[in-house]
C-alpha cells in the first residue's frame, strides 16, 4: 500500500526511467507488486506519454484506469492512440466507461465511438442520455440475469458464461421474456439448492427496486438501508435496465456528503479535487454567498443605527454586542446542522416540524437560562443589576430565537423545494447577528436610561 507521497513520487521517477529506457519487463515487475489503486496513484504522477506506454502492457489496465480520477483519465485519453483508447474503454465497466465518455470532448467522442464495438457505442449511447444525477445515469448495464424456468444446475451454468462481464454475480435479477423484474436469487442460495429445483420455486420474488428516474441520492439512501450489494433498476414499465453496485451508492453519498458540506459553509458544489481547482473557481464558488451576506450583515447596521442614542448613553452595551449576537448565532447554527443532517439521513420529514419546535424552544430555553446566568454575573461586574437584567433576557431570547430559526430555516427551504444544505453557517449566522442586535438594543431601550 502506497501512503506516503514521497515514497510515491520516488516509485513514479523510477517507472518513468524505466519506460524511457524501454525497459518495460522492468517496469511491469515493478508496478505488479502494488494494488491497483496504487498503482493508479503511480501512474497519476507520471507523464501521460510515459502513462499509456506502461498500462497498454497491463494485463488489468481497465481497472487500474477506472481508478484514477475523472480529470487523469481525460488527460491520458487525449495522448493515447484511438485503437488503445477503444481497446481500453471496451474493457471497463459500462457504468465507468460512460462516465468517460461524457468528459471527453465531442471530437474525442466522434474519433472513439466508431472504433467500439455496436453492442458498446449503443451501451454508451444509452446510459449517457440519463439525466445526470439519476439513477440512469449512476447504474451499470454489466448485470447477470437467470429465466424462472431454469434448473438451478442451468442457472450455475449460464452464470459462468455471464460473470466474466458482470459487475456482480451475488445477487442475480430473473426476468421474463419482456425483461420485467420477477425476482432476485443469491448466490449462496444457489449453491445451496439441489440442481433440480427450479429457480422460481428459490427466488425471493419481493424484490427492492428503483426506478430509472430517481434521485441518485435516494439509490444511495436505499442501498445503505437495506445493505444491499447491488440495486437493480427498472424503467416505468417495471423492466430491468440495470443495477448500482454497493460500491457506486457509497461514491453517491460520499459525494453527496461533500456536497452538502461545502453548503454548510457558504460555497457553491465543487467538481475534482481542491488542490487542482483553479482560483477562477474558487472565486465563482464562492463570491455569491459572501456579497449576498454583506446586504444581509446592513440588517445589523441598519438597527444600530436606530438606537444610536441608547448606545450613545450606555456604552457598557458595546462591550456584550458582539458577545451576545455570536451566541444567537453559534446556538443557530448548532440548531441548524442537527436538522440539516437530520433531513439528510430521513430521520426527520416535514411533518415533524411542529413537534420538534416544542423540543428545540425547551431545549434553548434551558440553554439561554445557562447563559443568561454567566453573563449576567459580568454585566453586573462591568456595569449594574440593571445592566445585568438587561444582558439576561437579552441572552435568553437572542439563544431561543437564534435556535428556532436554525431549526427552522431547513424545513423552510425543503418545503419550497430547495436543499436544506443551503441554510448554511453563514446564512444562519448573519440572521441571528441582526436578530440579535435588534433584540438586545431593544431590551436595553425599555430598561436603561437615554441620555
Amino acid at each position: 500500500m502506497i501512503n506516503n507521497k514521497d515514497f510515491a513520487l520516488g516509485f513514479a521517477a523510477k517507472l518513468s526511467r524505466a519506460i524511457e529506457q524501454q525497459h518495460f519487463e522492468q517496469a511491469i515487475k515493478e508496478v505488479q507488486t502494488l494494488r491497483p489503486i496504487d498503482i493508479a496513484d503511480v501512474i497519476a504522477l507520471i507523464e501521460p506519454r510515459l502513462a499509456w506506454q506502461l498500462l497498454e502492457q497491463l494485463p488489468n489496465r481497465s481497472t487500474i484506469f477506472a481508478y484514477l480520477d475523472a480529470d487523469i483519465q481525460v488527460e491520458l485519453a487525449y495522448v493515447f492512440p484511438r485503437a488503445i483508447l477503444a481497446k481500453l474503454v471496451g474493457e471497463m465497466p459500462s457504468d465507468e466507461r460512460t462516465d468517460l465518455y461524457k468528459h471527453l470532448s465531442q471530437d474525442q467522442r466522434d474519433a472513439l465511438l466508431p472504433a467500439l464495438a455496436q453492442a458498446k457505442r449503443e451501451d454508451i449511447r444509452r446510459l449517457s442520455a440519463y439525466e445526470e444525477r439519476t439513477a440512469g445515469a449512476l447504474m451499470s448495464s454489466d448485470y447477470a440475469t437467470l429465466g424462472a424456468q431454469m434448473t438451478v444446475s442451468e442457472a450455475l451454468d449460464a452464470l459462468r458464461l455471464e460473470a466474466p462481464d458482470a459487475e456482480t454475480i451475488y445477487h442475480t435479477y430473473v426476468i421474463d421474456d419482456d425483461r420485467k423484474l420477477l425476482g432476485v436469487v443469491s448466490l449462496r442460495v444457489l449453491i445451496l439448492a439441489s440442481p433440480e429445483q427450479l429457480i422460481q420455486d428459490i427466488m425471493l420474488s419481493s424484490v427492492i427496486s428503483c426506478d430509472v428516474n430517481d434521485h441518485q441520492e435516494d439509490v444511495a439512501k436505499t442501498v445503505a438501508r437495506y445493505d444491499l450489494i447491488s440495486l437493480p433498476i427498472t424503467d416505468a414499465s417495471g423492466a430491468l435496465v440495470g443495477i448500482v453496485t454497493h460500491d457506486d451508492a457509497m461514491d453517491v453519498a460520499s459525494d453527496e456528503a461533500t456536497d452538502d458540506f461545502h453548503k454548510s459553509g457558504g460555497v457553491s458544489t465543487m467538481v475534482g479535487r481542491l488542490k487542482d481547482v483553479s482560483i477562477r473557481v474558487l472565486y465563482r464558488k464562492r463570491v455569491f454567498w459572501l456579497v449576498f451576506l454583506v446586504f444581509g450583515n446592513l440588517l445589523s447596521g441598519l438597527s444600530i443605527a436606530k438606537f444610536e442614542d441608547v448606545i450613545a448613553a450606555n456604552l457598557v452595551l458595546v462591550f456584550f454586542l458582539p458577545l451576545l449576537v455570536d451566541s444567537g448565532g453559534n446556538a443557530g447554527s448548532q440548531s441548524a446542522t442537527l436538522m440539516v443532517r437530520a433531513l439528510a439521513t430521513g430521520d426527520v420529514v416535514m411533518r415533524d416540524w411542529f413537534s420538534l419546535l416544542g423540543r428545540e424552544a425547551m431545549v434553548a430555553l434551558m440553554l439561554g437560562a445557562t447563559m443568561a446566568v454567566a453573563i449576567s454575573i459580568i454585566g453586573y461586574v462591568r456595569g449594574d443589576a440593571v445592566v445585568s437584567l438587561v444582558l439576561a433576557m437579552s441572552m435568553m431570547s437572542v439563544v431561543m430565537i437564534g435556535c428556532v430559526i436554525g431549526m427552522s430555516l431547513p424545513f423552510i427551504l425543503n418545503k419550497l423545494g430547495f436543499d436544506p444544505a443551503t441554510a448554511s453557517a453563514p446564512l444562519i449566522t448573519s440572521v441571528c447577528d441582526a436578530a440579535g442586535v435588534l433584540i438586545y438594543l431593544f431590551i436595553a431601550s425599555k430598561f436603561l436610561a437615554i441620555g
